[in-house]
This record gives structure tokens, sequence and C-alpha cells, in this order.
């Protein structure tokens, strides 16, 4: 091939070459031209989220509950962004210096965390803030990393504490330094929620609690405005938000909470159903008084036990001492918590009736308390027992229900709220926590006849002779009731319960102890809500 025929190859290739850079610059300045601007103008412009201030929670005397703290937390890489765990690990603040030092802030953010003041004693009221997982981010309920509430007022008020972010925009130089503020716009704080709780009284009943597993619920007598609502064992708030100091082994301790057998995130003051033992008595005096079936002058001869055909139902002073009560009233019969006499009156009312009754007193439903988490327990009835498992009702099982035991179902709250409509004259009123919330109290028109003979009763349970005798000599006057419930426990344990309002003139307070495989409720629920109630009118 000669010279000539080599130029004109050559010039046929630049000139192809030419075209194709041509058309190269034309689909970039023209076709792709917009999207090429958006990502050159994305490189140099940066977004940064404000976060909102969570509002405060304060209880009914001003005290902060939570304060608003930095948090730091850095993205964990795309890879190990697990749905439990959420895609940023909380660093220290020294951490958080330390990197942006040296300019790794790419992803590290700063939001506003909570410091829980009273720590565990007001854990399962007041909750804790977590990461909101894939699948809220998914619904588009919430951005990445959002801190949203969980359990008790955090997460059933989220909506009016969390606010709106606010954000800024800025332009950034080719090494990512800020530049200048493009624009901005300020984030809407939180809206601050004023408890009925009181926060030292809670924090008292806490410690009160201590080493034992169970629940206190305490209330105002006239209205049931919740004072102090805690449940045992609990968690550190601060450790689950990551706002405890120092975060060492952070994982390591929050995992053995999940572990711990004894289940310290479970809410036992709301949803731990129990068999109320003799507590429940309180209800079949009631309802024998209404129904008409025993009255102030009535009486009933304790033998000690009751025989029906084969089975033989005792009264615990028999089983346990080997002694009879003789001839008692109604009023005695509580203060010795008698079961041969509510034998008698459950069967005289009947077991549809007092079941009704029980559900009067707000039993075997959610009391409507603004918590999530809260369960309804459960009341039985000839009628449930022959549709859910199709046996029928024999007089044993209408014994056993007089007295507290057999299915029947009920929360520490509404044994607080049951105790509230002796203590306040005949109202069931629904729990309140927040200082704006709606009071809800519905009459049960019952008899003053009723309400002056369990009222007595009461007052003769926590006096000489009775069975609550860590009260026997405590001033005011406490009205009660004690409760030993059997569960079917193998080992034969029972749960501790004690009811009570203060004082027993002129209700106060009204409060509620149960005590999860403690024994009896004189011996172990008695001494608790003896140190709360001494707290509260001696000591506060």
């Amino acid at each position: 091939m000669d010279s000539k025929s080599r130029f004109y190859i050559f010039l046929g290739f630049l000139v192809i070459g030419f075209l194709f850079l041509a058309g190269r610059l034309f689909e970039l300045q023209v076709i792709f031209g917009s999207k090429n601007r958006a990502l050159a103008e994305g490189n140099r412009i940066k977004k940064e989220v404000i976060s909102a201030p969570r509002g405060i929670i304060y209880d009914r005397y001003g005290k902060e509950l939570v304060r608003n703290i930095p948090l730091y937390r850095l993205k964990i890489e795309d890879g190990e962004c697990e749905d439990e765990e959420g895609c940023f690990e909380v660093v220290s603040r020294d951490e958080a210096l330390n990197l942006e030092a040296q300019g790794e802030i790419e992803n590290l953010r700063v939001d506003i965390g909570r410091d829980y003041v009273y720590g565990e004693a007001l854990a399962h009221l007041l909750g804790y803030l977590g990461e909101a997982t894939k699948e809220e981010v998914e619904l588009g309920k919430y951005q990445i990393g959002d801190l949203v509430g969980r359990l008790g007022i955090e997460e059933e008020y989220d909506h009016l504490l969390r606010g709106q972010d606010g954000g800024v925009i800025y332009e950034v130089d080719t090494y990512g330094h800020q530049v200048r503020e493009i624009g901005r716009f300020e984030p809407i704080p939180g809206s601050d929620l004023h408890l009925l709780i009181d926060a030292d009284l809670s924090k008292k009943t806490y410690q009160a609690l201590e080493g034992k597993t169970g629940a206190v619920v305490i209330s105002k007598a006239e209205d049931n405005e919740v004072l102090a609502l805690v449940s045992s064992p609990a968690f550190d708030p601060n450790l689950l938000s990551g706002t405890e100091d120092g975060v060492n082994k952070r994982e390591e301790k929050i995992e053995e909470l999940f572990k711990n057998p004894q289940k310290p995130f479970f809410n036992r003051a709301i949803a731990g159903a129990y068999p109320p033992g003799s507590i429940f008595k309180i209800v079949t005096a009631t309802a024998g008084v209404e129904e008409g079936k025993v009255n102030e002058k009535a009486t009933y001869i304790d033998t000690g036990q009751i025989q029906i055909g084969e089975y033989i139902y005792r009264n615990w002073y028999f089983t346990q001492y080997g002694k009879t009560e003789g001839e008692i009233n109604l009023v005695r019969a509580i203060k010795r918590s008698t079961d041969t006499f509510f034998y008698k009156v459950g069967e005289w009312v009947g077991a549809t009736r007092l079941s009704e009754w029980a559900s009067a007193f707000g039993l075997g439903k959610k009391t409507g308390i603004t918590l999530p988490g809260e369960v309804a327990g459960l009341v039985p009835s000839p009628q449930e027992k022959e549709r859910l498992k199709g046996e029928r009702w024999f007089l044993g099982n209408t014994y056993h229900f007089a007295i507290g035991q057999g299915d029947i179902l009920t929360t520490p709250l509404q044994i607080n709220s049951l105790t509230t409509i002796i203590a306040n004259g005949g109202q069931l009123c629904r729990p309140v926590l927040l200082k704006d919330g709606e009071r809800d109290c519905q009459s049960l028109r019952l008899e003053e006849l009723s309400l002056r003979l369990v009222k007595e009763g009461m007052k003769e349970a926590c006096s000489p002779e009775g069975t609550a005798f860590p009260f026997f000599d405590f001033q005011p006057q406490v009205a009660c009731k004690t409760g030993t419930a059997e569960f079917g426990d193998p080992e034969g344990k029972t749960h501790a319960w004690l009811t009570a309002f203060t004082p027993e003139d002129k209700p106060e307070i009204v409060t509620t102890a149960l005590i999860e495989k403690g024994g009896e409720g004189s011996e172990v629920a008695a001494p608790v809500v003896k140190e709360i109630i001494d707290y509260y009118f001696h000591e506060r």
C-alpha cells in the first residue's frame, strides 16, 4: 500500500473519531445535560436534618421526669443494618468529637436523646426511645434513623411528643467543607406532657418492691388519678435509649435484659393477669347485700368446711390451724376472710349474677388507661364455660369463684380500681394519667348498706384479730383486704395481694400490691403497702 492510500485511511479514522466524540459531547450536554447538572449540583449541595426537641414529661408537681440531651450515632454499613438493631450505633461524645476532628462526619449524626431522671422506677410507665425499624420506614411512618417512643407514655403519646424536624441546606467545596448556607427551616418542638404521677412516691414504691417480682398501683380515692404505677423488676430506659453514662458493653447489657427469665420489660401492673384470691370477696360481699341475700343481721356458723358429695371445701383457718370461726356476720367474715362464709354467699347469689357483678366492678375488661399493652383479664360464667370449653358449671366452681379462685384473672390496676369504688362511695372511674385527661366516672348505684358493711369489714381486716396484722397499730386507720391466691404452682406457691384505702374515714389514696409467688398477702404484700403508706402520710 502506497503512502497516499495510508493517508486517506488515517484521515477516515480521524473523521470517524471526531464524529464519535462530537456525538458523545452532544449526548452528555444535550440528552443527559439536565441529569448531569443535577448530579454535579448534588455533589456540592448538602442537606442536614435538625432534630426537633422532644416534649418534656412532668409529674403532678412540675418535676421533670425526662430531659433532652445530645445523642451521637454513627451509621452502620448497609450490610450490617438489621431490622431489629437499626441502622445506627450509639457512640460517645468523645468518639463523635474525634470523628469530627478527622473530618469523618459523613455518617455521623447528632440527635436529641432522653435522660430518664427516675430510671427504673418509672421505666414501665414512661417507656424509652428506640430507632424506627425498616418496616416502619417502609410503611412511611418514619425516616431512617428516627427515634420513636417504645412502651409507656413515650409510645402512647409519640405523636404529640416528637414534634417536627427542621433542616439546613448548604454548599460545600470539593473537600466537603461548608462554603455557605443556602436555606434553613427551624424544627418545631414537641408538646410537653403533664402527668398526675407523683415521681418521688413512685421512686419510694419501686424501692419497697426491691428484690420482689410484682407490681404496685396507687391512685387518688376520689377519681382514680394515678399517683404511681410501678412494676418490678424493671429496666434502665437510659440503656435502651443509648443515653446512660458510658456505652461500653451496651449491647451485651441489653441482651441480658431480654434473656432475663424475670421479664423486666413486662408491665405487671397492667399486663399481668392473676387470680385475685380473697381480694375478690369485696365483690362477693357487695353482691350478697345488693341481691338481698345477706344483711347486717345475717349470720353463718363456720364449722371449718363444707362437704358437697365427695368434695370438701375448707376454710383457710381450719386448714392451717384446725380451728373454726363459729358464728359470724358479714363484717366479721371480711375481717377474718372466712372462705366458708363466702362459699355460701356465692351459692345464694348464683354464679351468673356474681359474674355480672364482677363485670360491673370493671373486671374482665380493660380499664381504659392510656398506656399500650393493657389486658382485660377474665371473668368466668356458666354460659362462657359451656361455650368455650363445652363443660358444665358445678357448685364447686361457684365456691371457687366466690373466693377469687378458679378461672378468674385480674390485673393489679383492675383491683386498685375495684377498691376505689368502695372508697369513693360507688363510683367506677377510669384511671387517669394526664392532668388534662378526660375524667370518666360512672355510678354503680350501690346501696348505702353495702358500702357501709364492706368498708367496716375492710377496716376490721386492718385492726387487731384481722388478717392484715402489719396494720394493727398503724395511723391513720387503714381499710384493707388481703389475698393469697393459688394458681396451680407445682411447688404450692401463691401470689400475695393487699389492697387498701387510707384513711379509712376519709379515703385519700388507694394502694394495691401484688407479689408474684410471694406467699401470703398479710406477710408479704402488706409490709410493702405499709412502707408506701407510711412514706405518703408521715415522711413526704
